[in-house]
C-alpha cells in the first residue's frame, strides 16, 4: 500500500477562506517538571458533544493550566469521546463555528490539520468503500448566496513516522506531561508497523498536522474529478503490523 500526505491545492484557483474554531477546547499545559507551556490544537474531533459536562465554562476559553488540572478535565470528557480518540493540550470538540465565502472545492483544507468536504463529495466517497470517513456538521455562515455545505472529517490519530528520520540525539518525552519538542523533519518517513489497516484516511498520532491517506483515496479523488487538494506520496519503512487494525 502507498500513502500519500494531504495539502491545499493552492494552484486549483479557488478563493474560499474559513475564518473558524472549534466550539470547545482542552486547555494547554504548563508544566512544572519540564517547565514548558504548550499545546497541540490539530486533534480535532467534531462529533463530540461536551454539553453533558456539567462545567462546560472550563472548555470555552483558550489558556494553559497545571498538569494536574488538565488531566482532571480529560477524566470530565473521557466517557464522551468517539473510539480511537487520542487526548492532547488543546484539543478540540465539536462543530467549527465561524464565517466562510469564497468559491470551494471538492476537498477544503484551510489548515493542513483540516480537512472540510463537500457533501455530495463526501457521498461519492463513501459509496466507493472507503474506509473512515466520518463528515461532521459544521456551523460556518457564507457571506454569499447558494453557499456550499460544508462538512468536516473527524480524523483519528493512528501512526507514526519512522525513527529512521527523526534527530538520532532526542531527549525522551517528559515523563510528566508527554511533550517531546520535536519538529516535524523535512525528509519524512511513515513507520510501517504503526500504520492502520482498517482506514483510508487518518492523521499521524506523533505529529498530528499531518494528515494521511492511502493511494485507494487518492485514486477514488482522480476517478471521481474531486479537487482542492494535492497528494504527495510519503515512503514507508519496516515491516506493517498484521493487528493495526479498529481495536487499536
Amino acid at each position: 500500500m502507498r500513502y500519500f500526505n494531504i495539502e491545499e491545492d493552492r494552484a486549483a484557483g479557488y478563493t474560499g477562506e474559513v475564518d473558524a474554531a472549534h466550539r470547545w477546547k482542552l486547555p494547554g499545559i504548563m508544566c512544572s517538571t519540564c517547565k514548558a507551556t504548550w499545546s497541540d490544537g490539530s486533534k480535532a474531533y467534531p462529533s463530540v458533544d461536551l454539553t453533558p459536562v456539567a462545567s462546560l465554562a472550563d472548555f470555552e476559553k483558550a489558556r494553559a493550566e497545571p498538569v494536574d488540572e488538565y488531566d482532571r478535565l480529560c477524566e470530565l470528557i473521557r466517557p464522551l469521546l468517539t473510539a480511537g480518540a487520542v487526548l492532547a493540550p488543546g484539543g478540540t470538540f465539536g462543530p467549527l463555528v465561524g464565517r466562510a465565502q469564497g468559491r470551494f472545492g471538492s476537498l477544503v483544507s484551510p489548515y493542513p490539520w483540516w480537512l472540510l468536504v463537500q457533501r455530495e463529495a463526501l457521498e461519492r466517497l463513501q459509496a466507493e468503500g472507503l474506509r473512515g470517513l466520518k463528515g461532521c456538521r459544521t456551523e460556518l455562515r457564507f457571506r454569499q448566496r447558494a453557499a456550499p455545505e460544508l462538512l468536516e472529517l473527524e480524523i483519528l490519530p493512528v501512526g507514526r513516522l519512522h525513527p529512521d528520520c527523526l534527530p538520532p540525539n532526542r531527549q525522551p518525552p517528559c515523563p510528566r506531561c508527554g511533550r517531546d519538542g520535536l519538529s516535524l523533519p523535512e525528509v519524512r518517513l511513515l513507520d510501517a508497523a504503526t500504520l492502520p489497516s482498517h482506514l483510508d484516511l487518518f492523521r499521524l498520532e506523533d505529529f498530528s498536522t499531518e494528515i494521511i491517506c492511502t493511494e485507494r483515496f487518492v485514486d477514488a479523488c482522480h476517478r471521481l474529478g474531486l479537487d482542492g487538494v494535492s497528494f504527495h506520496p510519503l515512503p514507508v519503512a519496516g515491516t506493517p503490523h498484521a493487528n493495526i487494525d479498529s481495536e487499536r
